[in-house]
């Protein structure tokens, strides 16, 4: 089978022989007729193409607000799409929508359609943190207080039916797996597993947050393609004796739920991971496996001493993330072999993360330090200090472990450990920041880990003032 089968606005849509990268936006705007999706920065910042999204996820139905613009057609098989056109019932406004009215939430227009998308999200669930929730979306005239006081004020109005109306359409669905002429959505594991072998050069698509770029910034050719939404089996975290196993189909989102009483810091540092809208769509096993040296999810996890399951065919090995990263775009992965898990072990919070950036939210990283370091009696046990942006890959900084690394916890071993960073990384010098402004950074970032500790009352974030 190669049609497409999902719910929009209401209403069940097949579509057939479509072209594999072809975009949510585009095709509402050019196909479906639906305009009022609007194209804004065609790379997932601004949020003026947000749509809302529903699935049937691990048994129960999942609202989420998503980037219509990177977004491909396969990735909404089996869901239900509902537009700014479709949110409202006959002549009866979505509660977020008479809010906007009434708060004067509305100038130029042309961002108030995923303004509306992302609050009528939140309005179905139940979430209220409006700054965290509209942090995807750009506006630039009305600014934010009116259309914040619109959606506080819109938070207690009824939940339109067309909510459950949806969620039984989507129950309703068969699992079933589709190909195209050149791509697949599988169903299971052992399917995709094998799919792969026969078809290694593919492109894998989770979330699309890095791929849809290449078809939407880099006009891409795209050849074998698989889909992976379907496949729950790479979309769950599960507890083991000893360690925790996170699927590399979780979200950014789930992760940042999952980790939350676990590794407090790592947690913090995920909502500044892209948007609201990025980070509903984007996988962790993405933020690996792409190699990028400045994705912020790897230095934590190496801090955190996480290893990689990766699978090609039926076998199953287990590595080191560490020993994941080779160079610059290369890394250890065989022919037809991908990442399926990541093992992080049960261990105590000493975990502290930072993420340097021109913006504090939805930015690229100058550099990420994550740092791990136990001390008992006044003595460092246990180091693992891992950065991003400081090489061509995620690494961990050797010397500089070996220098805190059983000696005494104070500021002369601190000195001798930002001396030795010099050794770990040669940084380059970029458009986010110069090699010596990284190295400098990173230095500093030894020394505000080793007050913070020390004097935990003086310990700062930036969105925790108090008075």
């Amino acid at each position: 089978m190669d049609s497409i089968e999902c719910v929009l606005n209401g209403k069940a849509v097949t579509i057939e022989n479509s072209d594999p990268t072809t975009t949510l936006l585009d095709w509402l705007r050019e196909q479906a007729g639906l305009t009022g999706t609007k194209e804004g920065c065609n790379e997932g910042d601004c949020g003026a193409c947000t749509v809302l999204v529903s699935d049937l996820h691990q048994g129960a139905i999942r609202h989420r607000a998503l980037n219509a613009c990177i977004l491909f057609l396969p990735q909404l098989h089996h869901k239900s799409v509902r537009t700014v056109e479709g949110v409202a019932v006959g002549e009866r406004l979505h509660p977020v929508q008479q809010a906007m009215i009434e708060h004067h939430g509305s100038q130029c227009g042309f961002c108030t359609p995923g303004f509306i998308m992302s609050m009528v999200t939140a309005h179905a669930t139940d979430e209220t943190d409006y700054d965290a929730v509209l942090a995807g979306n750009l506006c630039r005239c009305t600014g934010y207080a009116a259309i914040i006081r619109a959606a506080e004020a819109a938070k207690d109005g009824a939940l339109p039916a067309w909510l459950a109306e949806d969620s039984e359409k989507i129950r309703a669905f068969t699992p079933a797996p589709i190909t195209g002429s050149n791509w697949i959505y599988p169903q299971s594991l052992t399917e995709f597993a094998d799919w792969y072998l026969a078809h290694p050069k593919a492109t894998l698509v989770a979330g699309a947050t890095d791929v849809g770029l290449w078809v939407t910034k880099q006009f891409r050719p795209l050849e074998d393609m698989a889909f992976l939404a379907g496949l729950e089996e790479l979309q769950q975290i599960t507890e083991e004796k000893d360690h925790w196993r996170i699927g590399a189909g979780v979200t950014i989102t789930e992760l940042e739920a999952f980790l939350a009483p676990h590794f407090a810091d790592f947690a913090a540092m995920l909502p500044r991971y892209g948007s609201r809208q990025v980070r509903n769509a984007a996988t962790i096993g993405g933020n690996i496996a792409n190699g990028s040296p400045i994705g912020d999810a790897p230095p934590a996890l190496l801090a955190l001493d996480a290893r990689l399951e990766l699978r090609c065919g039926d076998a199953v090995r287990t590595m080191p993330l560490e020993e994941f990263f080779i160079d610059y775009g290369k890394q250890d992965r065989q022919t037809g072999e991908f990442v399926s898990t990541v093992l992080i072990p049960k261990q105590a919070d000493y975990l502290r993360c930072y993420k340097i950036s021109k913006r504090f939210d939805q930015d690229i990283s100058a550099l990420c330090g994550c740092f791990f370091i136990e001390i008992t009696d006044g003595c460092v046990t246990k180091a693992r200090l891992a950065f991003g942006g400081m090489a061509g890959i995620p690494k961990r900084a050797a010397a500089a472990e070996a220098a805190l690394t059983g000696q005494s916890w104070n500021l002369e071993t601190i000195a001798a450990a930002q001396k030795a960073l010099a050794q770990d990384f040669s940084p380059l010098s970029d458009m986010r920041a110069s090699a010596e402004y990284r190295l400098q950074c990173a230095e500093n970032l030894l020394l505000r880990c080793y007050h913070e500790i020390t004097t935990p009352e003086l310990a700062t974030r930036v969105l925790e003032v108090t008075s």
